[in-house]
């Protein structure tokens, strides 16, 4: 449950005020993420965070900048674009190829269209990492508490990672 958030009902205002009063229905908030940075030419997952599901995205990004990465661009959805994570992104001397937002109420402009889906060929390699822990290692986290939901995932993103590592040295061995 998200602390101190409450869902307003309609109801009778207090002393004529424009206040409505609030009843005690906390918005339910269940699960956890994980955020992840992965590295675009041997897909190893360089850096992770967890978060619990209530947590917005975007807050995450400039954490999950790795000063040690090659590449100068940084790829994300459209949860990450804000003018905080775009000023986080030129301080650490990074390019981004964050996705654009829609907007509210009209279509979404061509360039824009064109640029979503030509970031999301590389994006999509993301999506993989967690399409593989999900089917292939069966991920699912039933633990109660941030700390054992961030080790159970980070175990898993080992576990992820040592697989790749075997995958990849298997594509390099000497026949």
């Amino acid at each position: 449950m998200k602390r101190g958030r409450f869902k307003a009902k309609p109801g009778p205002t207090l002393d004529g005020s424009e206040a409505r009063m609030v009843e005690g229905v906390p918005i339910a908030a269940s699960g956890y993420k994980s955020h992840i940075t992965v590295d675009r030419r041997f897909r190893l997952i360089r850096r992770f965070i967890v978060t619990g599901a209530a947590r917005h995205d975007g807050a995450q990004l400039p954490r999950l900048l790795n000063p040690d990465a090659f590449d100068s661009r940084v790829w994300a959805d459209s949860a990450y674009r804000s003018k905080a994570n775009e000023e986080a992104i030129a301080a650490a001397g990074r390019r981004s190829m964050v996705h654009f937002r829609k907007p509210k109420g009209r279509p979404m402009p061509g360039p824009h269209q064109r640029a979503n889906r030509a970031r999301s060929a590389v994006r999509s390699a993301v999506e993989h990492v967690f399409a593989d822990q999900k089917e292939r290692m069966g991920l699912f986290i039933r633990t109660i508490g941030l700390g054992r939901a961030t080790v159970t995932i980070g175990i898993a993103n080992l576990a992820y990672n040592f697989r790749r590592l075997i995958w990849l040295e298997g594509r390099t061995a000497p026949v």
